[in-house]
């Protein structure tokens, strides 16, 4: 597995598919790594050029002590895609990946032709809640907040169910100053006027049961951004790539069609 020396961090990444091909970069979500997309990553188009990552503090990448910012984590996926001489891709990312979307289709136009934001918004929580959860997690570690975690992430149909194992320990094997310190990042933005300048193609996904960033507040954020799209996939939670990765699939395949991606 590659990494790449940023200033303070070693970040971990992965490429698949044709080197050549149409660039497809993926950020993953709050307590997971790249392997969020596993699901769906066998039913995309062939002859995609496919960069995941972990985003700082998660999975491999290293964990530097929080907290972190959102111009950071911005410019480590930036610093990344210069580094792989990406221009042009479509970016999709999930929850706090779909915030460092909507930052680095700011800052840099010439990296990103088209967004997808699935399951995150604009501005996500608030500092009081996001308080609540790291004094949990300084008290008890991740497992603190564990089940209440599940139950945002997953419709009614996967509570209690044994599919939610794997993606719990991905949540609990997070180190806790990783969490906390991307945790900082979001309490700290709000990327409402700044979205809202952004005329790029757009495509929203929300997940009808999401506990963590509901269908209306992603619709919101959506409706900032002129020309936009929004997919509810109806019988998914706050992960629907990894619920629904068939229907996931082909509205990211469609859209990529659709805005001549592929």
């Amino acid at each position: 597995m590659p990494f790449l020396d940023l200033d303070d961090i070693k970040l971990h990444y992965r490429e698949d598919g044709d080197p050549n091909g149409a660039p497809l970069v993926f950020a993953n979500s709050l307590g997971t790594t790249l392997h969020l997309w596993d699901p769906i990553m066998d039913l995309l188009p062939k002859g995609l050029r496919i960069i995941r990552y972990d985003m700082r503090g998660h999975g491999q990448t290293d964990v530097p002590k929080p907290p972190y910012t959102m111009g950071a984590m911005v410019r480590d996926v930036e610093q990344l895609m210069d580094h792989l001489s990406v221009k042009d891709a479509m970016f999709v990312g999930l929850s706090v990946g779909g915030l460092v979307a909507q930052g680095i289709a700011t800052k840099r136009m010439d990296l990103v032709r088209a967004m997808v934001l699935s399951n995150t918004a604009a501005k996500i929580g608030t500092h009081e809640i996001w308080q609540g959860r790291f004094d949990l997690i300084n008290d008890g570690g991740m497992e603190a907040v564990a089940d209440a975690t599940m139950e945002r992430w997953f419709s009614r149909a996967w509570h209690g169910s044994p599919q939610i194992a794997p993606w719990r320990d991905m949540l609990t094997d997070t180190k806790p100053d990783g969490y906390i310190g991307c945790g900082h990042a979001i309490a700290g933005t709000d990327f409402y006027t700044t979205t809202a300048a952004l005329t790029l193609p757009t495509l929203a996904i929300a997940g009808a049961e999401d506990g963590a960033t509901p269908p209306d507040l992603l619709r919101e954020t959506q409706e900032l951004i002129k020309g936009s799209q929004f997919y509810l996939i109806r019988k998914g939670g706050h992960l629907p790539c990894v619920e629904q990765p068939e229907e996931y699939a082909q509205v990211l395949t469609k859209f990529m069609r659709d805005t001549g991606h592929i």
